[in-house]
This record gives structure tokens, sequence and C-alpha cells, in this order.
């Protein structure tokens, strides 16, 4: 079994990842600064920090022999919030730490990097992002892949996590599974707009098997791709009694892709198995049950939390 030390594992991906890895016998490190939480109560090692903290990073790495890289700003709203920050998280800091590491890492990027492209788009198609954070991203992907390491290009991520880390409500398939709980009803803006979607479970799936590989290599992640209206209509289908109203964009949604994802199903073992309807049933019982106290508090929304954190003064505020 392997020592893995995950960068931002207290996230939404972090959390089931972290879970998924010390299921399988690894012996697992989180550092993170709790960004989205208030407490970090899993049974494995903790270390309380910030990804600018080079010099930290530098002095404790060598302890493992994998490292996952998850800490970032996350979302082009979020980013948006502060430039300069975000280029300071999203690429400054693991640059300045691969440079002088020369580590491998397994990095997680998005699918947002191609921008909006026609067609089905592989990971050697060319990328045009059209956001602070899918440039940032794509500007991170070049020095992972210079130290060896691997790059996952995420779709658009849903479901559940695990049961310590926030769920996020700021994502298609769950904020409307929100909205069909509350409202009774779905708005769906244009509805023609292609997404390439994968369960954050899933995404954990393969961060689990990638200590694993030695690959050096971009891959795409999907479970599959679909048509936002099609997405409301699934979830239709779990709600049967909503409404679903289609209005026209007010703007072009520029966010109108698909991906091929036949060189991750080549390489890996792992398969994406999670379903939308399997995910929506979850969130169904989760919102039910009242787990969630405040479906509204700005924790569960990225943009809006970043931008409350940094109006108030912080910007440590990703680890």
């Amino acid at each position: 079994m392997s020592s893995v030390l995950v960068v931002g594992g207290a996230g939404y991906i972090g959390g089931i990842t972290t879970d998924m890895l010390i299921e399988k016998g690894h012996t697992v490190t989180v550092y993170d600064n709790l960004l989205y939480e208030n407490r970090f109560l899993k049974n494995c090692d903790f270390l309380f920090g910030d990804i600018r903290d080079t010099d930290r990073l530098l002095a404790i790495q060598k302890k493992y022999d994998h490292i996952i890289w998850l800490a970032a700003i996350v979302g082009d709203g979020a980013c948006a919030q502060s430039p300069e920050l975000t280029t300071e998280i999203n690429v400054n800091s693991l640059k300045r730490f691969l440079i002088n590491s020369k580590r491998r890492v397994i990095f997680t990027s998005t699918c947002s990097v191609y921008g909006a492209q026609n067609g089905i788009l592989n990971e050697g198609s060319s990328t045009k992002p059209l956001s602070l954070y899918a440039s940032t991203k794509l500007e991170a992907e070049k020095y992972v892949l210079d130290n060896d390491g691997l790059v996952f290009r995420l779709g658009t991520l849903f479901g559940i996590g695990d049961h310590f880390s926030r769920i996020r409500l700021d994502l298609v398939v769950n904020i409307l599974t929100l909205r069909a709980m509350l409202y009774r009803k779905v708005t769906v803006f244009g509805g023609e707009q292609w997404r390439p979607i994968i369960a954050v479970k899933d995404v954990a799936g393969y961060l689990l098997e990638s200590i694993t590989r030695p690959y050096n290599e971009i891959y795409n992640l999907k479970y599959e791709n679909v048509i936002i209206l099609e997405l409301a209509k699934r979830i239709k289908s779990v709600f049967p009694d909503i409404e679903i109203e289609q209005t026209a964009l007010s703007f072009e949604d520029l966010r109108n892709y698909q991906v091929d994802s036949s060189k991750v199903q080549r390489d890996f073992i792992y398969k994406p198995k999670v379903s939308v309807e399997e995910e929506v049933n979850r969130m169904k019982l989760l919102f039910n049950e009242h787990r969630i106290k405040n479906v509204n508090d700005d924790i569960y929304y990225n943009t809006r939390h970043i931008e409350s954190v940094i109006k108030n003064g912080g910007d440590g505020i990703v680890g």
C-alpha cells in the first residue's frame, strides 16, 4: 500500500477520494485550510495549511509516494472574484512546488479548456479557454506534464461525495434537483447546450486507480454527454409532478461542447457507473430529510462563498 498526500483533500472531490484511498488500505494525509469546512474529523492524518506555503509543502512532500493535487479556486464566477488571487492559487503555487520538487503529481483540470467547439473533442483537440478558470487550469497542466504528471480534464460534476464534505449546489444537475424539490419547477435557459458530465464518485474512482498508473498523459473524464433540456426531463422522471419551463437565453451560452473519453476507457480499468438518476434520488432523500439545514447558505455555492470571503478581507482561502 502507498502513502498519499491529498492536497485539497477536504473538498468536494477530495472528501470521497480520501475515503476510497483509506478503504483500500493506503495511508492518507490531507493538506487543506478548510475553505468550505469548519472542522475535519476523518480518521486520517491532517495538515492545516495554505498551498501558497511552498516551503512547507517542499519540506513534507518527501514522505509520500504519491501526491494528488486538487486544491484550486473552482468555477468561472469564483475565479472572476479576484483574478490575481486565482492565478496565484491555480497556477503559481503549483508551479513553484513543481519547479523545486520535480515531483510527479496527479492533477484535476477541466474540460472547459476546450471552450465552445463543435464536434466531439478528444485530448488532442485544440484548446480555447473562455474563462480565467479554464485558462489557469490549462496553464497549470503544462507544469504537471513537464514533471511526468497525470492530468484529468473533468466534465461537469454532479452528485453527493462523502459523508463529511459539503455538497456543491451550484452544479447543473444538483441545482436542478434542488429547484425541483423546493419549487416543483425547473427553469432551463436555452436547453440545447451540450455538457459532458460525471459523478464526483466516479472521479474519485479514477483518482484511486491513478496512483497505480505511471501515465504522463491528459485524460478526459465523463460519464456521458448530455443536453441540458434532456437533463431536466430525466430529473422529472424522479419528480413526475414538476413543471419544466424552457426560456430563451438572454445571452449566448458559450459552454457548449462534447468530449470523447475513449482514451481513459482504454488505459484504465475503472469505468464510470454512477447515473444522473441514482444521484438525483440520493439528493432527493438528503433534501427530504432536511439534512442540509439551509440550502441557501453561501457555503454551498463557490462564487458566492469566494466573493464573501474576499469582501471580508480574507485572501488565505485555499489550502
